[in-house]
């Protein structure tokens, strides 16, 4: 079973690479790609703030 640590750093990574997927959606204008994703954007950023992890720096998005 993984800990605390690993989970966390693994909802960090699936952040970083919805954050990115996002830019580039936005960048193109695909909206509804953006907005699918966005969904489990919002998802991780709660898990995230609930683990107590600092968004300061590692949200790009700002949403």
């Amino acid at each position: 079973m993984p800990s605390g640590i690993e989970v966390t750093k693994q909802a960090i990574d699936d952040f970083a690479k919805i954050q990115r997927h996002m830019l580039i959606a936005k960048e193109e204008g695909a909206t509804k790609t953006y907005a699918s994703l966005k969904d489990e954007y919002l998802s991780l950023k709660a898990i995230l703030q609930v683990s107590g992890v600092n968004m300061t720096d590692i949200d790009k998005i700002k949403e």
